[in-house]
């Protein structure tokens, strides 16, 4: 899942973008309010956590934005203040969960599963390419029915490459589902994950083909890309 951070405290966000990534999401930071207002209206991120106090726009603000223009995102709000009124105020601007700072990262991931299982759709979310299946939700990769052991970035990989059914993914956009748009991540670190998977992955009668200066695409073996 790739997960919309807006959080200006610098420790907050990077304890909070840490955990998301060893779970294996992707996460984008952004810690001014104005910048994340024009992210979140260009799309991308399955889910937002969003902080109240920001500067440069509010995150309340942020959420009626993305209400009114029918955004239906799920959104975590983060806030210091406990009071019952700025809870209301919180839900009546369109947020689906509450947290109150300080708080635990084992709460957060919880409530983050608990979003995610609120999604419009209850059924299982499975992507496949031939023999291979990858379920979304519970970020497991399987072929013919047996479980393969993947790393998460590889699971992550897995989930570009499979949903883009065939078309060639740049390099650029792999490292952003990967590591959060804007990451300073050299393309060799890509180069490795690919280099895995191919290994992996052929036995099972799936190819990632190199489309040179372009990207990379998955298809089945003795297919065209």
């Amino acid at each position: 899942m790739r997960i919309v951070l807006v959080e200006d405290h610098d420790s907050v966000a990077k304890g909070i973008c840490y955990r998301m990534e060893d779970l294996g999401h992707s996460v984008d930071v952004i810690s001014d309010g104005l910048a994340a207002d024009q992210h979140l209206r260009m799309g991308g991120g399955d889910l937002v956590i969003l902080d109240i106090s920001l500067p440069g726009l509010d995150g309340l603000s942020i959420l009626r934005a993305m209400r009114q223009r029918g955004d239906g995102r799920p959104v975590l709000l983060l806030t210091a203040r406990a009071e019952t009124h700025d809870r209301v105020r919180g839900l009546d601007a369109g947020a689906d969960d509450y947290l109150v700072k300080p708080f635990e990262m084992d709460e957060l991931e919880a409530r983050i599963r608990a979003l995610a299982r609120r999604q419009p759709n209850p059924l299982r979310r499975l992507i496949t390419a031939g023999d291979v299946t990858l379920d979304l939700d519970a970020r497991e990769v399987s072929a013919a029915g047996i479980p393969l052991a993947l790393p998460r970035r590889e699971v992550s990989v897995m989930e570009i490459l499979m949903s883009a059914q065939g078309r060639t993914v740049s390099k650029g956009d792999l490292i952003d589902h990967l590591y959060g748009t804007g990451a300073d991540i050299e393309e060799s670190a890509v180069e490795v994950h690919i280099s895995r998977l191919r290994k992996r992955l052929k036995p099972y009668g799936l190819e990632i083909r190199v489309a040179r200066g372009l990207g990379y695409a998955l298809v089945v073996q003795g297919k065209s890309a």
